[in-house]
């Protein structure tokens, strides 16, 4: 029996498309890959828990627009951070 990912593999070969190259991690690196993501995923939770407690003590609109607006600037500079350490590692 094949597993999801040699099936779906199989389909983009059909497609005429190339197989995805076989990165050779080692285990440190993926390790700190993971740690990165793990950090990455606390900060935006912790972002969010706060953007929540904002939104819920501010009942005015314009300021509450305002408040949306940072939390998607700071949710975009932590995933964008966060892409940028993992690129950092896969490149050593």
């Amino acid at each position: 029996m094949k597993t999801a990912y040699e099936l779906a593999l199989e389909r983009m070969e059909a497609q005429g498309i190339d197989k995805p190259d076989v990165e050779s991690l080692s285990e440190t690196t993926r390790a700190a890959m993971a740690e990165v993501r793990q950090k990455a995923e606390a900060r935006l939770a912790e972002a969010d828990i706060l953007h929540q407690k904002a939104l819920v003590s501010t009942p005015d609109p314009g300021a509450r627009s305002r408040l949306e607006a940072e939390y998607r600037i700071d949710r975009r500079r932590i995933e964008e951070d966060r892409d940028r350490a993992i690129q950092k590692l896969r490149q050593g």
